[in-house]
């Protein structure tokens, strides 16, 4: 990194930080505090939620998860608007009739305060956990890019979040969101026009999509009805219903980020505008990940994108080993790279649909992964410790490795803007939520407004801490999006059942949903250890045993009328 990347990099976090500490200081009362005030504009509202879902993870991760899997990943997302429609119609008239703070009040009215805990604990958990992931995730990018030490940039990053969070709440997180989102967005388009300059002269945008392809990468839809296939179009739309109804009706995260608005009708415009972005947005940063794949077809890519591991592979005894498996890959590359420019200049680019192409191209990238797959093996035995899994190395390889001076600093300044706003709606619903759910209703009822203001603040540093040491103790599962999406499915069903069950099942009362829903999670948790489904059905799952299970228990209860909350 040059110093003008040092400047664009620095001068963009300390904006954000500044200025959301000035623009939001002095909230008197919790009103202020917690909801903003009320004043959020629609899209205020959907570039607040949009940002607390897209997090560094998302933008550090599913261009790898493109390079190394294809398009396919955009079908968890094809739930998202179906669960936005029906949060629209049921879930936000209902929290704006009811004027609540956290959505998890609306639980005590329809069962008991033991209800409300329960359902609260369940976000904190959850959410405490993905708070330090989204803290984990651009540290290992600045760790790769500085060598700096992983638990200093946790620390640094954590409290450049909790400065503002801390001091202006949630209107804080809506107005600093409005322009990371701004810096995301401009990012992202500027890397995109950016990897397509760099392909060859004769490589057209529409000649990349054929050779991704040809090499398998542009499969977008999967029909399959087999539970071991991740993504398919099935888990997508039923799972991920189930996912997304969960995490915008009933994640405090995201919740409070339309309990803002300034109307009902600002809040669900806010939140339509979010849910019909939200797959294009994600389809777009795929196809990043498609350009930086097609991009090193013609441009030697190493055999495993984590510096790291060749760093430790390179002083070990496997060291000759290692550079016979990055010579045959340039090999391979080398070929393929040939095959391809030769059928476009001799037959049209056409010529690389062919099934005889295909399969070569095929054949070739099939001969690659088993090259990465054999280097894996290499770098566990030098160091067992290593991560081996490198895709959310790859688009950080590629900016560090190609783009110009000053736009190097910008896409880091991308990742880090993505985490600090997702990681503050974390913190700020955290936070809320403990005051509102738990301190003001269990331990302290009768207090002042500023009170609770201050409570909510130190809830928000507590909350803080405590992710920077869930991050500094984190390490990569698969990759980053996957394991924030995971700790979601293992908690998220169970809680949407609960609401369900408090919508649209009136004659099951507390007691019955209680019990259902410890019995649930127990359950969920076990079936997740033992791996016996893909996670986005955990959701479903659970969301479908804890009405089942309190519809049962409601039913065996000798007493029910005096068993009613």
């Amino acid at each position: 990194m040059e110093l003008i990347d040092w400047i664009v990099l620095g001068g963009t976090l300390l904006f954000i930080v500044l200025y959301g500490s000035w623009k939001t200081k002095g909230s008197a009362t919790v009103q202020d505090y917690i909801r903003g005030g009320n004043e959020a504009k629609w899209w205020t509202v959907g570039l607040s939620v949009m940002a607390t879902q897209a997090s560094a993870i998302t933008f550090l991760s599913t261009p790898g998860q493109a390079f190394h899997s294809g398009l396919g990943f955009v079908q968890f997302y094809m739930g998202m608007p179906i669960a936005i429609i029906i949060i629209c119609i049921v879930f936000i008239p209902l929290f704006h009739r009811l004027k609540v703070y956290t959505a998890y009040e609306y639980l005590e009215s329809r069962f008991d305060l033991k209800t409300r805990t329960l359902a609260a604990s369940f976000f904190l958990i959850q959410r405490s956990l993905a708070a330090g992931i989204t803290i984990f995730a651009p540290s290992i990018i600045l760790s790769a890019v500085l060598g700096w030490d992983l638990t200093m940039l946790n620390i640094i990053i954590g409290l450049l979040v909790i400065i503002y969070t801390v001091s202006g709440g949630t209107k804080a997180v809506n107005v600093t969101q409005k322009y990371q989102m701004g810096i995301i967005f401009s990012g992202m388009f500027i890397a995109f026009f950016l990897v397509i300059s760099y392909l060859p002269d004769n490589i057209t945008f529409s000649r990349a999509l054929d050779i991704a392809g040809a090499s398998g990468k542009m499969d977008v839809l999967n029909f399959s009805f087999n539970l071991n296939d991740r993504y398919t179009i099935w888990t997508g739309i039923l799972g991920g219903t189930f996912l997304f109804l969960s995490y915008f009706g009933t994640d405090q995260s995201q919740v409070q980020r339309y309990l803002s608005g300034k109307s009902l009708k600002e809040s669900q415009m806010g939140l339509l505008f979010n849910g019909f972005l939200k797959v294009p947005m994600q389809f777009f940063i795929l196809l990043v990940g498609i350009m930086v794949f097609v991009f090193y077809q013609f441009n030697q890519a190493p055999l495993n994108f984590n510096p790291a591991a060749k760093e430790v592979v390179m002083t070990s005894p496997y060291k000759e080993e290692y550079n016979t498996l990055e010579n045959t890959l340039k090999k391979i590359q080398e070929e393929k790279a040939t095959f391809i420019t030769n059928q476009i200049n001799t037959q049209g680019a056409e010529s690389i649909q062919t099934p005889e192409a295909k399969s070569h191209i095929q054949n070739l990238t099939d001969a690659e992964l088993k090259t990465r797959e054999a280097a894996k093996i290499i770098i566990t035995k030098a160091d067992p410790l290593i991560e081996t899994n490198d895709k959310d190395y790859v688009f950080i390889h590629f900016i560090l490795n190609n783009l110009p001076k000053g736009l190097i600093g910008l896409l880091l300044a991308v990742i880090l803007s993505a985490a600090m706003s997702s990681t503050a709606s974390e913190l700020n619903a955290l936070a809320s939520t403990t005051t509102i759910d738990l301190y003001k209703r269990n331990v302290s009822q009768q207090k002042s407004e500023q009170h609770y203001v201050k409570a909510t603040m130190v809830f928000t540093l507590m909350w803080g801490v405590l992710a920077i040491l869930v991050a500094c103790f984190a390490n990569l599962f698969d990759n980053l999006i996957q394991l924030v999406n995971i700790i979601g499915s293992i908690f998220y069903g169970n809680v949407l059942g609960i609401f369900l069950l408090a919508f649209f099942i009136k004659f099951v009362k507390s007691n019955a949903t209680f019990i259902a829903g410890i019995i649930t999670q127990l359950i969920i948790i076990f079936v997740w250890w033992i791996d016996i489904l893909p996670f986005l059905w955990l959701n479903a799952l659970g969301c479908g045993i804890v009405i089942l299970l309190a519809i049962i228990i409601q039913l065996c209860l000798p007493d029910k009328k005096a068993l009613v909350a």
